[in-house]
């Protein structure tokens, strides 16, 4: 009997509020409880400090410490809006794009309301964390002359008219979700969203000063090592717990990230072995994100041999991303945001279309849902997130380059952004 996907992962969890109420009152599981906030901790934990290091060690040293301002600063700002609207607008019932106001500030929740099986509370936290991390990534590839003041009004009107949306329209029963999308656990709402705002971003910044005719090698690869495992185990949160309770989907989401992972990984390393001769550390790391991006929206719906291809794919369409891609596109992107989390999100979104069919060793498709149509529906979904993302990114960059500028000047940003916009340095001189 064919399943309906809806039903399983973060879908699962943002049934609205008028479902909810037909249905007899909710009682928490203190196991998928525990589990849930376990999860949410990991997510949380890959970004601070995961993509911090991660990022952090792939630029130069004389802007760590901007990088890793970035990333903890908006992870705080991203945390107060969240709660003042962002997860009512995300999650409460409202129209085919954006939930109301009605949980704004958290007002009107109680202490014991339960999502799923778990306290509501939990799942205000869970969401928060995805969208904390979705922000982070955005920064690695506005990276190393982008000013610190317009990276925070950026946040502001891109979280709300660009993440909110989008994860309503998806997570909460919102436009693409009652088209059949399928994204367990955020390969439109988190990379591709998040990958696309980067590239529209490091289009309107320009190229760094000297790129292209000085290197620009990463300066710390321990650190960038050190940031892709954390990622990697923070990883299971992010997936596993989209199922939102211990049960057999978050099994399989969380077998299907190891296996499409170790995938990924010698794919790159195979790949970049054969082309350039020598494997290399960085790409090891570069297979091992590409993988976890790749799988992120097939985790909970795909076989594990489906899963397997999905990480084969997303490391040979990493390396090409972040070789042939980046030179098509003529763009400076640093820590390549869109070669990894962008192309990879759009293959992982494809292929889950394809590795759901129940023929494939997936869980099948909903009741009368053939795979050319749900290939369709996916291909449909990344093209709706790519046009709104880059529309909001456009006029968010705008807003605060109009405001206060976008780009620091040359000679700072040639001395670096550490010293200049934060009057600290990493290293002893």
């Amino acid at each position: 009997m064919k399943k309906n996907i809806f039903a399983l992962g973060v879908s699962g969890l943002t049934l609205l509020p008028s479902l909810a109420m037909a249905a007899a009152p909710a009682v928490a599981d203190k196991a998928d409880n525990a589990f849930m906030m376990i999860c949410t901790a990991l997510v949380l934990f890959m970004t601070i400090p995961g993509i911090a290091l991660f990022y952090g060690g792939l630029i130069r040293g004389k802007n760590v410490l901007s990088m890793l301002t970035q990333v903890i600063v908006t992870f705080a700002l991203v945390c107060v809006l969240w709660m003042l609207y962002g997860y009512s607008l995300a999650f409460s019932e409202g129209n085919a794009f954006f939930g109301g106001f009605s949980w704004a500030m958290l007002k009107s929740i109680e202490l014991t309301a339960v999502t799923g099986s778990f306290y509501q509370y939990i799942h205000i936290a869970f969401q928060a964390s995805f969208a904390c991390i979705t922000v982070a990534l955005i920064v690695g590839a506005i990276a190393e002359r982008i000013r610190f003041s317009a990276v925070l009004i950026f946040v502001v009107i891109w979280l709300t008219l660009a993440y909110l949306p989008i994860a309503h329209m998806v997570w909460a029963g919102g436009f693409l979700a009652a088209d059949g999308a399928l994204d367990f656990a955020g390969g439109t709402v988190v990379h591709i969203n998040a990958a696309v705002a980067g590239l529209v971003g490091a289009y309107l910044l320009g190229k760094r000063a000297g790129y292209g005719k000085e290197a620009f090698k990463p300066h710390n690869l321990p650190m960038v090592f050190t940031g892709t495992a954390i990622l990697y185990i923070g990883w299971f949160g992010f997936n596993a717990g989209s199922a939102g309770a211990a049960n057999e989907v978050a099994a399989l989401a969380f077998l299907n990230t190891v296996v499409a992972t170790a995938g990924a990984i010698l794919s790159w390393t195979f790949a970049e072995w054969a082309v350039r001769g020598k494997p290399s550390l960085l790409g090891a790391c570069s297979g091992a994100i590409a993988g976890l991006v790749a799988i992120t929206p097939a985790c909970g719906t795909v076989g594990v041999g489906g899963a397997l291809i999905i990480g084969l794919a997303g490391g040979l369409a990493g390396i090409w991303g972040v070789t042939t891609l980046k030179k098509w596109l003529r763009v400076d992107d640093p820590c390549d945001v869109f070669g990894v989390h962008g192309v990879c999100g759009i293959v992982g979104c494809i292929l889950t279309g394809v590795f759901t069919s129940s023929s494939l060793g997936g869980v099948g498709y909903a009741e009368g849902v053939t795979m050319g149509h749900q290939v369709w529906v996916q291909i449909f979904s990344v093209i709706i997130t790519i046009v709104w993302t880059g529309v909001v990114s456009f006029i968010g960059f705008k807003v605060a380059d109009m405001v206060v500028g976008l780009r620091v000047p040359e000679d700072q940003e040639r001395e670096g952004l550490d010293v200049n916009s934060h009057g600290e340095n990493a290293y002893n001189q």
